[in-house]
């Protein structure tokens, strides 16, 4: 690995660091320690550094704002990718084309004040835009895929190319993104529209006051841990299987949102899969429905 962070620093790849550890970087405040974490500062520098890695058979893997994953407990020996540099934002009236690193809710939020409408839903949702397209990240009945024009993306050719909307197969928390991880997502272009400025802002305020009164947020989570079945929502069938308050070492299943798990005690990754298991093969024995888990595992 050393060889590795030579080349990167010799190739002015961007910010480098080393031995760090993924709780830290996700909103469970769980993972293991990881080799290396790379900032590329641009396109052609991450580039750069898939070559790199792929050249010394060094595992990598994209990371947003740490947000809907469960990061393992184990050391990950390979390269951590920030694309917090990719942070650019331009707006033509209503359509904006924004970066993968940028910030879903600073997004929102900006925009809404703007008095452009259609990324109201996403003003309390964790994570950058990038990791909002690769999950096509929703609430209140929207989601990228309604405000999504195209998607630019780095093949596993490494070459960059444009994804449109019907390209992009966004479908309730998936992508193409997500069936094909080997692609990168670089940038977005999504298009809103004009609204009164005030309203915007008071729907926002109403669900962040919703938010608080039935989330978890005084406890580090990563939001909903299952998809809700068609017609139905895994909350209330985790809740009617008296799992709300189960724990497992530091992990639970919080007691104001049955679909969360929260971090009270210095959780493991193990402890939240632990619990996941679990919760499925409750729900499974008492309501027959296989429940499909939305959060990421790496590693």
């Amino acid at each position: 690995m050393n060889e590795v962070i030579d080349n990167i620093k010799k190739n002015k790849i961007g910010k480098i660091l080393e031995n760090v550890y993924m709780k830290n970087y996700t909103t469970y405040k769980i993972g293991g320690k990881v080799s290396l974490m790379v900032y590329p500062r641009s396109e052609e520098k991450l580039i750069e550094l898939i070559k790199i890695a792929r050249l010394n058979n060094i595992d990598y893997k994209v990371l947003g704002g740490g947000s809907n994953i469960i990061f393992g407990d184990d050391d990950y020996n390979g390269i951590i990718i920030k694309l917090d540099n990719f942070n650019h934002i331009m707006i033509n009236n209503t359509v904006i084309t924004v970066g993968a690193g940028y910030s879903l809710i600073k997004l929102a939020i900006f925009l809404s004040r703007r008095g452009l409408s259609g990324l109201e839903f996403a003003a309390g949702i964790p994570g950058t835009v990038g990791g909002a397209i690769f999950m096509n990240a929703g609430a209140y009945k929207s989601d990228m895929g309604y405000i999504v024009s195209k998607v630019k993306v780095l093949t596993p050719d490494l070459e960059i190319k444009y994804l449109y909307n019907s390209d992009m197969d966004f479908h309730y928390r998936t992508s193409f993104l997500q069936k094909n991880p080997e692609y990168i997502c670089l940038e977005a272009t999504i298009v809103l529209k004009y609204g009164d400025k005030t309203e915007i802002m008071n729907i926002i305020e109403d669900r962040k006051q919703r938010r608080l009164m039935s989330q978890p947020l005084e406890y580090p989570s990563a939001g909903s841990v299952f998809r809700n079945p068609e017609n139905d929502f895994a909350g209330r069938l985790i809740e009617e299987c008296d799992l709300k308050g189960f724990q497992v070492g530091g992990a639970m299943i919080s007691a104001k949102h049955a679909n969360f798990i929260v971090n009270i005690d210095n959780a493991s990754a193990k402890d939240v899969k632990k619990i996941i298991e679990i919760t499925k093969e409750k729900v499974k024995e008492k309501f027959g429905i296989e429940l499909k888990v939305e959060q990421e595992f790496i590693n």
